[in-house]
């Protein structure tokens, strides 16, 4: 079995083949393993290649950047494009707008974004100064909405660059939810009243910002699975050597699982996307077998991790644990059964797999999600679940475990369309080897979108969906509780709804719904929030 390496690639050790990677690619292969995990470690080699010289090199690359206008004919669905390019053609940033002829001539700036390593150190603002300087030479009006949050730093950046809120020309308030939009009004407009025009602008631009929003995602989706192409092919290229020899060393497993994951997290999200057709399909990236074979590794290898830390929860429930499992918590979690959803179990039937077998990194492609991100545990004849989350997501569960400490006891009794509301908070939190654990009691029920996948497609479901329109009732539900819990907790946090899970009961051994049925008609007798 033999693996084609990338052409910039050198061989001749380890320094070379650092040396073969551009600027961007030390910088993808890093974001595989930054988070959560303790960088510039003497134990780990691939730290020391990839930093050496890291951010000397980042100055220098910000310090000899340039912005480019493309050209008409390179920018694509309508949009012009401004791009911030490094001597060496890396690009590190850009800027899309949209014209729009009435009814007046404007721009409307889609986004302005900055790869992470290259933010705060002032391309944002120079490209926003580019802008302004196309709009003057243009004679253009500059309409955006600022969604940068008001307590930012960065809040203020249009204001600092003679940008106004509409309001202050229209005269008439935003109303609510109807976005913080911004003008810029260049000289040539001087004196004119614009009052009429700029509200007439303002509603032809919200009945288009479907559209718009809509051309950005394709943009958006075809931009990054080029990025998850690059990144593949720097992956290949620094492993070149172990890969073709049969290494399957834990750092290997985990930079390629760390990979899988985020392509399959990118993979779910944008089926969500608003307009999205599937036309850029993610099929076009194909693992190469020596990796599709590689087994699945979910933790840091030691010499990348920090000691494993109690982050928060209940600590009587932290002492119940086995000791192994504080002692060495990722690596004894990982080992726990993956947690059997009905697709898993359904998966695993056709393939005549066992839940001993390992995964690989194929079998996750073709499974089209990670299931050994949920593991289950029995503490003291109880039954729990841990799940892997990336530190970075900390804060919002931390926040999300908050929330639903207060709902526990505030939904004693609830139902919604006849359904027992509860609430699933987090219980613990544990910190090792590059990620975060979270312990929740295992409720008898899935989630609601496995439920309805497996109404609509499970042969022995069919039917009885069919009569009783079970997927039509979880959808009723699960909107309906959405907005009950979205008033009780108040405006502030309502935000934080959407990023809640919602779960319905189900037997998990028969998969089968578990249904009530009274002169009320079928109900699902659980619905959980965690």
């Amino acid at each position: 079995m033999s693996i084609h390496p990338v052409n910039r690639l050198q061989q001749n050790g380890q320094s070379d083949r650092q040396a073969g990677l551009s600027l961007h690619d030390r910088l993808g292969l890093i974001s595989l393993i930054e988070e959560g995990v303790r960088l510039r470690s003497s134990d780990s080699p691939i730290v020391a290649d990839l930093f050496a010289e890291l951010w000397k090199l980042v100055e220098n690359t910000v310090s000899g950047s340039k912005i480019d206008r493309l050209k008409p004919e390179k920018s694509t669905k309508g949009f012009k494009i401004f791009e911030i390019n490094a001597e060496t053609g890396e690009n590190l940033g850009r800027l899309n707008m949209l014209y729009l002829k009435k009814p007046i001539p404007c721009y409307y700036l889609v986004y302005v974004e900055v790869a992470h390593p290259f933010r705060k150190k002032g391309l944002g603002n120079r490209i926003l100064k580019e802008f302004k300087k196309f709009l003057i030479e243009k004679n253009t009006v500059g309409v955006l909405d600022n969604i940068i949050p008001r307590d930012d730093p960065t809040f203020d950046i249009y204001l600092k660059l003679d940008w106004k809120p509409v309001e202050a020309i229209t005269g008439v308030e935003p109303v609510n939810g109807a976005g913080v939009y911004m003008v810029y009004v260049p000289p040539a407009f001087a004196g004119k009243d614009l009052t009429i025009p700029l509200r007439q602008l303002l509603f032809h631009l919200r009945r288009k910002r479907p559209a718009i929003d809509m051309r950005d995602n394709e943009l958006m989706v075809r931009r990054t699975i080029e990025e998850f192409k690059e990144l593949y092919d720097a992956l290949v290229a620094y492993f070149h050597d172990q890969l073709t020899g049969g290494d399957t060393r834990a750092l290997i497993r985990f930079m390629f699982t760390r990979f899988v994951t985020k392509l399959l997290g990118f993979r779910r999200r944008i089926g969500d996307l608003l307009g999205y057709t599937g036309g850029e399909s993610l099929e076009q990236i194909v693992l190469h077998p020596a990796v599709r074979d590689l087994p699945v590794q979910s933790y840091a290898p030691k010499e990348l991790a920090a000691n494993p830390c109690f982050v928060s929860g209940n600590k009587e429930l932290w002492l119940k644990l086995p000791e192994m499992v504080k002692k060495h918590p990722a690596r004894m979690i990982e080992a726990l059964p993956n947690y059997r959803r009905p697709s898993l179990v359904s998966w695993m039937e056709a393939k005549g797999k066992w839940s001993s077998d390992t995964l690989t990194l194929g079998d996750l492609m073709d499974l089209g999600f990670d299931p050994t991100r949920l593991k289950e545990i029995t503490i003291e004849g109880e039954d729990y679940i841990f799940e892997r989350i990336q530190p970075r997501l900390l804060p919002e569960h931390q926040g999300k475990k908050r929330i639903l400490e207060g709902l526990e006891t505030d939904l004693a009794g609830e139902r919604v369309r006849h359904a027992v509301l509860k609430a699933n908070p987090i219980l613990l939190i544990i910190g090792d080897r590059g990620n975060c654990y979270v312990l929740r009691k295992k409720v008898a029920g899935i989630h609601w979108d496995e439920a309805v996948e497996e109404l609509q497609s499970s042969p022995e479901l069919k039917g009885l969906n069919a009569s009783l329109r079970l997927d039509k009732i979880i959808i009723a539900t699960v909107r309906k509780a959405n907005e009950r819990i979205r008033s009780r907790i108040g405006a502030e946090q309502g935000a934080m709804v959407d990023r809640f899970s919602w779960f319905v009961s189900w037997n998990l051994e028969t998969n089968q719904p578990k249904l009530a049925v009274d002169f009320a008609g079928s109900y699902f007798e659980t619905i959980w929030i965690a």
